[in-house]
């Protein structure tokens, strides 16, 4: 398995990328619409905020799930014993943001969102007419004015050598959600996972927007997206030293949102957020 990276200004950009998210559940795009300057501005301000104690005045909620999540208290993998090497805050519109950094974040937040419904009208035109009958709604309707979509910012620590035997940044897993958006982070370290169980490089250099298939779509699709496994190995030798961030946009729809016969939008993230044991 390889990954393509699209020119999303490409006359065919919206087949190769569709074709591309099909085989691999992963696409790769340049020449799309945020700014690197935007990212690297939001890299160096939550850097600095991840650095500093201001981020234990926004302890997590456990009930909306807005706010700071300390290493402590991070995700376990499904599947996996160690907790990831990693904190991170959760942004949504309606949530707690540390004032000095909320007009950038939410700036972004809606950018990307935007983007994010372009992507999933070309993920519908190309699906193929028996499996976008199984589409309750338009796919980009799904996400129309829902409270739901998360931007996570995430920030891996240096390594010190203490850490628990077999963890790593973030343990091999799948995305919740319909599509996840991400900004090349500002070190390397993001594989898949090929059909053969072997592992992949994620092509990262700054300015390639990385999207992959959640779970979600994977279930509104009936396995045609398939939700592709995907990890954040540990750096070695001086880049162990480095801090990561890395910005994910987890597309999600409205909660009454019907994905299958088995699950609305709420159902399916209830039972996935308990199965990571913070929920």
């Amino acid at each position: 398995m390889s990954l393509p990276v699209v020119d999303y200004t490409a006359k065919d950009a919206p087949r190769l990328f569709v074709n591309s998210l099909r085989e691999t559940g992963f696409g790769v795009l340049i020449n799309h619409p945020i700014k690197q300057s935007l990212v690297k501005s939001i890299y160096h301000n939550w850097q600095t905020f991840f650095n500093g104690q201001d981020k234990q005045n926004f302890t997590f909620d456990t009930e909306k799930q807005d706010g700071y999540f300390s290493s402590e208290i991070s995700e376990t993998a499904k599947g996996h014993a160690q907790k990831d090497i990693k904190e991170y805050f959760h942004v949504y519109p309606w949530g707690r943001i540390p004032e000095p950094l909320k007009e950038e974040i939410l700036h972004y937040y809606q950018l990307a969102s935007a983007l994010a419904g372009e992507l999933l009208d070309w993920v519908e035109e190309y699906s193929p007419e028996d499996i976008a009958k199984n589409y309750s709604q338009a796919l980009s309707n799904m996400i129309k004015d829902t409270p739901n979509t998360l931007l996570r910012v995430l920030h891996y620590p240096p390594l010190t050598g203490d850490e628990e035997v077999g963890a790593i940044r973030a343990a091999a897993h799948e995305d919740i959600n319909l599509l996840t958006i991400l900004p090349a982070a500002n070190e390397p370290g993001l594989q898949v996972q090929n059909k053969d169980d072997s592992w992949l490089d994620v092509p990262s250099d700054f300015g390639n927007l990385i999207i992959n298939t959640g779970d979600m779509l994977q279930e509104a699709s009936k396995g045609y997206f398939p939700s592709t496994t995907h990890r954040v190995i540990n750096p070695s030798c001086k880049a162990s030293t480095k801090s990561r961030i890395s910005l994910p946009l987890f597309l999600h729809p409205r909660s009454e949102v019907k994905l299958s016969a088995q699950h609305t939008q709420a159902s399916y993230l209830l039972e996935r957020l308990r199965e990571l044991g913070v929920k």
